[in-house]
């Protein structure tokens, strides 16, 4: 379903010409080389682009993934989920069990079977091999070609903007890489096996198989409202042909199941959770306020109020955004989410006694959720408490290592309370996480400058060595 290049642009980012790059010579791709891409391809996604690390966001993807992973034949990989912050309608899987999945897919789905569709069809390209396959036939291309084409494509699907685009265009131009392209394509035949293998552990997992040509025929509607590369729609998905003709080999293979299977139902709840979340905090707070003043107040659940709230705020409502989420407690007090939400609202606008209520007890319903403590955090750093601040937020930081609102509120909070080379060595991972590095080099010369001990000077070479 997806070009290859987004794949392969591993090759591009890791692997250079010289000997780094000798396993493009050899005519078999193994298993422990699979491996070795894709722990390698992951680590350039987490420098390259936000990955969510929120337990809300992951756990429902990671249940949703391992149910249908149970489903199919056993793989050689642990299959490993993510979650990208990106507009664009996307997910792919690469070599070495791991998956990425866009929030804007996400958010575009009606059903948990649809996002499940998308999901088994991805995997069922690493089961088979498709991806493998194609990078060992791309061992012919000349590796610098191969870079400017891949460099292209990687811009242009990231992006998601019609500059980016632009851009991702030139390179390819540049490079001489659209005489190549095409062997970097799924082929059809690619495409019409992760769809029959992908339906088939779509059906075993327990989902309803419509899902699948559902979300394909939401991909085709959104094109027809976009050109290619705008919206949150990468070109090469405007573009891909034959949707319509596997939304209508699906649909008629549907035909012929039995009736049962098409009449399960999704507990949806766990998708509606994550929509009102991701809409509500990170959305253009336009098109936030617009989807739910669209809708009648009288169908909000507590988590309609709650990202309505979010996103009033982000349009700097403070009063409607208060008074939104106000709404949401008093609907459903006890959902953990719109504890932690509320709670973290309330302290940005300054009324902390609320805010303390709202999440101490959410962190009694929900003691496991990481980003309560963070929020906790930063509410004692607020109230100027910095010695309860640090101790919630070393405890946050030990399970979101790479999240940069750990970091900053804790680099806040021990610069406040004397600590400046602490304080400085946090801000600096801060900015390396949130990909600022014009400020992380800023803290990591001052948190060098401020280093005494050997211990210090060894984290500060660390956080300067990062990026």
């Amino acid at each position: 379903m997806k070009r290859i290049a987004w794949i392969l642009v591993l090759l591009a980012l890791v692997f250079r010409p010289g000997p780094a790059a000798a396993f493009l010579d050899t005519p078999t791709l193994t298993v422990s080389k699979e491996k070795e891409i894709g722990a390698e391809f992951d680590q350039k996604i987490h420098n390259q682009m936000a990955v969510l690390d929120d337990p809300v966001v992951v756990s429902f993807v990671r249940k949703m993934v391992d149910r249908i992973v149970e489903a199919k034949d056993p793989m050689p990989f642990n299959i490993k989920s993510r979650v990208v912050l990106n507009p664009a309608l996307n997910a792919f899987a690469i070599p070495g069990g791991y998956i990425y999945i866009f929030t804007g897919l996400i958010e575009s789905v009606a059903t948990e079977s649809e996002l499940a569709g998308v999901v088994s069809h991805e995997l069922a390209h690493v089961s088979q091999r498709h991806i493998a396959n194609r990078l060992e036939k791309a061992s012919k291309v000349n590796t610098l070609t191969m870079a400017g084409m891949l460099a292209g494509a990687f811009l242009g699907v990231a992006g998601g903007g019609s500059q980016s685009g632009k851009l991702a265009q030139g390179l390819m131009v540049g490079s001489q890489a659209a005489g190549t392209a095409a062997m970097l394509t799924y082929s059809q035949q690619d495409e019409r096996d992760a769809d029959h293998v992908g339906l088939n552990s779509l059906v075993k997992a327990g989902y309803n198989p419509e899902g699948m040509p559902a979300t394909f025929q939401t991909m085709l509607k959104k094109q027809w409202y976009a050109a290619p590369g705008e919206n949150g729609i990468p070109a090469y998905l405007s573009t891909h042909p034959g949707l319509s003709e596997r939304i209508g080999y699906l649909e008629d293979r549907i035909r012929r199941l039995p009736p049962d299977f098409t009449k399960r139902k999704d507990d949806n709840e766990g998708l509606f959770r994550v929509q009102a979340l991701l809409r509500g905090r990170y959305d253009p707070p336009t098109i936030a306020l617009g989807y739910y003043e669209n809708r009648p107040e009288n169908e909000y659940s507590a988590l309609d109020w709650m990202g309505y709230a979010l996103a009033l705020e982000r349009a700097r409502k403070s009063e409607q955004s208060s008074e939104a989420m106000n709404k949401a407690v008093a609907m459903d007090g006890s959902d953990p989410l719109v504890l932690r939400e509320a709670g973290a609202l309330f302290t940005r606008l300054g009324d902390f006694g609320r805010a303390a209520g709202l999440l101490q007890k959410a962190a009694f319903v929900a003691p496991d959720d990481p980003i309560i403590l963070l929020r906790l955090g930063e509410l004692q750093l607020k109230r100027k408490k910095y010695k309860e601040a640090e101790a919630y937020l070393n405890q946050a930081v030990s399970h979101l290592r790479r999240n940069p609102a750990v970091y900053m509120a804790l680099g806040r909070t021990l610069g406040e309370s004397g600590d400046l080379f602490g304080g400085h060595l946090n801000l600096g991972w801060g900015y390396v996480y949130s990909k600022d590095y014009r400020k992380a080099r800023l803290h990591a010369d001052k948190a060098a400058q401020l280093a005494k001990t050997e211990e210090q000077k060894k984290k500060a070479k660390e956080l300067r060595n990062s990026f």
